[in-house]
């Protein structure tokens, strides 16, 4: 069931929301509701694009592998070209030692 709401609109963009709605065939309403459906996709997709940066830094924070970003380049490059290509290897983690001291140098 469809809810009502309602927008208020400076007149100069209810105009061009006319303008282009009429253009593509559609209703101003038609296209306001298209409008609005994109635009709430993308800040979902931008959400869920951020949620999975932040489960990845987690993991890479718990020990979870790391690659280097231009063996992951070259593997994107070669296989969206259409070319063969091996996974990149994960790269091995300084000790835990030299990271508390780059972590205590960096603090100062």
């Amino acid at each position: 069931m469809a809810a009502t709401t309602t927008l208020k609109l400076p007149e100069e963009l209810k105009a061009r929301i006319a303008s282009a709605a009429q253009a593509s065939g559609k209703s101003p309403h038609a296209f306001m509701v298209e409008a609005l459906e994109a635009q709430a996709r993308l800040a979902e997709m931008r959400q869920s694009f951020m949620d999975d940066a932040i489960a990845s830094a987690a993991e890479a924070d718990a020990g979870g592998a790391l690659y280097a970003m231009e063996d992951v380049q070259a593997y994107i490059l070669a296989r969206t070209s259409g070319k063969a290509a091996k996974r990149p290897k994960p790269v091995a983690r300084a000790d835990t030692k030299t990271k508390a001291k780059t972590a205590k140098r960096t603090a100062r």
